[in-house]
């Protein structure tokens, strides 16, 4: 089977670096048009070969407008979005009693307001061209307890699978499919290796042990999923949550 993107433009946040720059790397090699969109505008830098570049703090409904409008205005359209912004802002696992206001939304903002915000800007041209694909990266912590241990990420995740469901549900009619992958552990980025390192061997092993594939997943093996669900292929696929984990015991 092959994937052919070569007449569409899709925006993806969170590219940077991690899932989201391996995601505009395989869009790109499809032969989508992508544009990368980034708090980081340094990091965008190390894939300005196969994007257009956009730095912004998704955070704020104003801010994640913007955005998009930034991105159809150069490129004529949104026909896919990749929402790959999130992840768990600096914070580790702490108990409940230590967790301020403030660290609560971070994590929010950056995993589900985001992603809220995006999707609404682009919905209304995808509805006009009667075609879109929307495709939000979640994670394992959507659909059980997080590993990291923190309390928002868990309920953020889960919050962002809830947003994907109802998205399906409104944008079908008008020909948009709405669908999430949600990873394993991927060590994709610094925070996530800083992580790894802090179980230490042992629950490291125990994890691994856990994974009917016996290995970690790769920043490829979620990028291939979000290239599928982002492509005609998957046509009559929306309001799922795929699970790209090498099998969770």
């Amino acid at each position: 089977m092959q994937l052919n993107l070569s007449n569409r433009v899709f925006a993806v946040t969170g590219a940077a670096q991690g899932i989201g720059a391996a995601i505009v790397t395989s869009l790109a090699e499809a032969g989508a048009t992508v544009a990368a969109i980034d708090i980081d505008a340094d990091g965008l830098a190390r894939i300005a070969d196969h994007a257009t570049t956009h730095a912004a703090d998704l955070g704020s409904r104003e801010s994640a407008h913007a955005a998009i409008a930034q991105v159809a205005d150069r490129h004529g359209r949104i026909d896919g979005l990749v929402t790959a912004a999130g992840g768990v802002r600096g914070q580790t696992g702490r108990p409940l009693e230590e967790i301020s206001a403030d660290d609560w939304r971070a994590i929010f903002a950056a995993n589900v307001d985001a992603a809220m915000w995006c999707a609404q800007a682009a919905a209304p041209g995808m509805k006009a061209r009667g075609w879109g694909r929307v495709v939000t990266i979640s994670s394992g912590a959507g659909l059980r307890p997080s590993l990291t241990g923190i309390q928002a990420y868990a309920a953020a995740k889960h919050a962002l699978v809830g947003l994907t469901r109802q998205l399906a549900l409104e944008l079908g009619p008008h020909g948009i499919t709405v669908n999430s992958v949600a990873p394993g552990f991927i060590l994709s980025n610094p925070a996530t290796e800083r992580q790894w390192a802090a179980f230490g061997a042992e629950r490291q092993k125990q994890i691994v042990q856990g994974i009917h594939m016996r290995r970690l997943g790769s920043t490829q093996d979620i990028a291939d999923a979000a290239t599928f669900l982002g492509s005609d292929r998957a046509g009559w696929i929306t309001g799922q949550i795929l699970s790209v984990n090498g099998g969770h015991a």
